[in-house]
């Protein structure tokens, strides 16, 4: 299988080397840094005390790789406009493209939504530009649990969890998912094929669409945000209204806000990736966490008075760091 993985940074670099390791023919898309290591030393990996080290083609012009039987996007969301420029050499009529990204995509309404099925939106895909490049019958939604951090360019850390959760954007367990997975299987992740996609990516944002952007916010590690009262507090308003949204929409949620914080007191002194990329100075996704919340909001008639409030405090923080 040829295998191409554009963006290979935490995530990106972890399922490139695993795949690798199965015996996939892996290429990369990247630039600068990255570019230069994997190039140089290939991609690397450490788990636990052992690191290993895959040599693969790498270029920073998706033509020079050609059509792949598989695109891994594991790209953060501000690059995507860029991505959709540049991805059409890597696609053929039968390739797969794995969305293995945080928030809501671009493709979220395809096949499901009731009376929003089909509906662009605008926080994700002004334009429709991504749609257009990536249509949706050449996606696999992917989410990922995992927490995995970038030791150097091309060189990567594995820290906990090994789940992969894919689905169709329509739903429905075809010939290609059901592929995939096995592939995903043989390439040593634990892999769960979902009915309903957009729940798994709606459950994950109810977590990290709060704790992410209020960490930047702050600095904070999730220990400390969770300890704190008021704060946690506000965490809740916020994922009811998104539960409420969910419920609009076919997704509920039957879990209660402090189900989540309780999971996320297990993580401890974690600190997560929004606050890793505010403190290197890497634009952050804030539109596919809360702006595109917001946005389905409206869409479903749903008030979002929490929400907002905490969009507009991490916009503004992040416009003057010149990060949005």
């Amino acid at each position: 299988m040829k295998v191409c993985i554009y963006g290979a940074g935490a995530i990106g670099g972890w399922m490139g080397s695993s795949l690798a390791r199965a015996g996939c023919q892996v290429s990369v898309v990247a630039r600068g840094a990255t570019l230069a290591a994997v190039q140089q030393h290939g991609l690397r990996l450490t788990r636990d005390t052992t690191t290993t080290t895959h040599l693969v083609d790498c270029s920073s012009a998706p033509a020079d790789l050609g059509v792949q039987d598989i695109v891994v996007l594991s790209v953060k969301a501000p690059s995507l406009p860029e991505v959709a420029r540049r991805i059409g050499p890597l696609i053929g009529p039968d390739t797969v493209v794995i969305s293995a990204m945080n928030g809501v995509p671009w493709w979220f309404f395809h096949g499901f939504g009731g009376a929003l099925e089909g509906r662009q939106l605008q926080a994700v895909d002004p334009g429709g530009a991504l749609g257009k490049a990536m249509p949706a019958q050449h996606l696999i939604g992917c989410v990922v649990h995992a927490s995995c951090s970038s030791t150097a360019p091309g060189w990567v850390r594995h820290h906990f969890g090994n789940k992969l959760i894919v689905g169709e954007p329509s739903g429905g367990q075809t010939a290609r998912v059901q592929r995939t997975a096995a592939l995903l299987q043989q390439a040593g992740f634990e892999v769960e094929v979902s009915p309903r996609i957009q729940h798994d990516i709606w459950f994950k944002l109810w977590g990290n669409m709060t704790v992410n952007p209020i960490s930047a916010l702050t600095g904070a590690t999730t220990d400390l945000i969770m300890a704190d009262d008021l704060v946690r507090g506000f965490i809740t308003q916020i994922m009811l209204e998104a539960k409420a949204i969910g419920s609009h929409i076919g997704i509920a949620i039957d879990q209660q806000p402090e189900d989540r914080h309780a999971v996320t007191r297990k993580l401890g002194a974690f600190k997560t990736s929004m606050l890793q990329d505010v403190e290197a100075g890497k634009p952050v996704e804030l539109d596919a966490l809360l702006t595109v919340v917001k946005e389905i909001g409206g869409l479903a008639g749903v008030p979002t008075p929490c929400t907002d409030a905490l969009l507009g405090l991490s916009r503004l923080q992040c416009r003057q760091r010149g990060l949005y």
